[in-house]
């Protein structure tokens, strides 16, 4: 039998749970992310928040604000990177385009989602977002409890 040519993610996933309860997601898209060497380790440790981060477009370029890698502890001094920089994400032109003409639509935004490894390589999951309004949320949270009790009757129905 052949080996598959891609491999299963390795590492920490660090994810944004609020996306999802704060944003409807229209489309998610996957980008490579520029690192340098101590903010690779600290993300493989799993040093990383991207709770309060978004995506930007600049200059025809996509940059992640707002996401926090931890200074890396057995770095030296001199070789620590800035904890709150923004970082470049990779995409192709036509993405960036596809996405710019997203984010120029009222009330459409770019969130991060998930920041993990692929094949070696540290990906940034980024999604195309409407922000939910309170009485959204509560509809999902009645959905969601609405569905757990039907799964919960038909396991108790099929025993």
């Amino acid at each position: 039998m052949a080996k598959s040519s891609e491999q299963p993610v390795r590492g920490p996933r660090i994810a944004n749970r609020k996306a999802r309860h704060d944003y409807d997601i229209v489309e998610v898209v996957e980008c490579g992310l520029e690192l340098v060497g101590t903010e690779v380790k600290s993300l493989r440790a799993g040093q990383a928040k991207i709770d309060e981060a978004y995506a930007r477009v600049r200059g025809g370029e996509v940059f992640l604000v707002g996401a926090t890698i931890s200074p890396y502890p057995q770095a030296a001094e001199a070789m620590q990177h800035d904890p709150t920089r923004d970082r470049r994400l990779l995409l192709h032109r036509r993405q960036i385009a596809q996405l710019e003409s997203h984010v120029k639509q009222k009330g459409k935004t770019l969130i991060p989602l998930a920041v993990y490894f692929k094949n070696g390589w540290a990906k940034c999951e980024i999604g195309v977002a409407v922000g939910k309004k309170q009485h959204d949320k509560r509809q999902d949270l009645r959905t969601r409890d609405h569905q757990r009790e039907i799964a919960r009757e038909m396991r108790r129905r099929n025993r």
